[in-house]
């Protein structure tokens, strides 16, 4: 098997940490390209102090979330395929929250999508719903939003979560929302994985935002 590395003009491997390692043309995502990644589209620091080192793996059928590639309201409205490297016996806690609510420009702009504690590894259906999943629904004319996939380590093992649960129906109780809040709240360790993706406004966004009480 090959292995192909960016050189430097003495021959050796270029110590640049964005270096990318491609095996018989296979792109390999580390740390460095995570960190990256969210450092160029100004999540860290617009909701995040610091980025993930690990990718999560998110797919909405045979739409795949890639470091803000772009997907439509109507693709994104069905729960996604979740996978991230995890522990035996381990807890976690995953969140997608929209970073530009109402814009780019808004004052506590976040706004929940999904919140799940207490995930066994990564079985998402075996985890405490705090907030039933709700698809992109970006209005008219806001530009295209970040929706943030992101995973804390709960190191506590069980948390008693004392936030309201929310509903598909509840669009207004999911504004104002803080990742860095509520992870300094629980002690949650991390992002320690994460992805995003960027979508806008298409036909079917009314529909969505009258579902979610909008």
């Amino acid at each position: 098997m090959d292995i192909c590395e960016k050189r430097g003009e003495n021959g050796c491997p270029t110590t640049n940490e964005k270096k990318r390692v491609f095996i018989c043309g296979i792109h390999i995502i580390t740390g460095a390209d995570t960190r990256s990644k969210f450092e160029e589209a100004q999540i860290v620091p617009d909701i995040l102090d610091k980025a993930p080192t690990e990718k999560i793996e998110v797919k909405y059928g045979e739409k795949v979330v890639d470091f803000g590639n772009e997907l439509t309201p109507t693709e994104t409205q069905k729960i996604p395929e979740i996978h991230y490297k995890h522990e035996g016996g381990v807890l976690y806690t995953l969140v997608m929250t929209d970073a530009d609510v109402p814009t780019r420009k808004g004052y506590n702009r976040e706004f929940r999508h999904w919140l799940v504690g207490n995930i066994p590894e990564e079985n998402i259906a075996k985890g405490e719903i705090l907030a039933e999943y709700v698809g992109p629904a970006p209005p008219k004319g806001s530009g295209k939003h970040r929706y943030i996939f992101l995973v804390y380590k709960q190191n506590q093992g069980s948390i008693t979560f004392d936030e309201r649960r929310l509903s598909n129906r509840d669009g207004p109780q999911r504004k104002r929302f803080n990742i860095k809040k509520f992870a300094e709240k629980y002690s949650l360790e991390g992002p320690i994985a994460g992805n995003f993706m960027r979508a806008e406004y298409d036909d079917n966004v009314p529909t969505y935002a009258k579902l979610l009480g909008f």
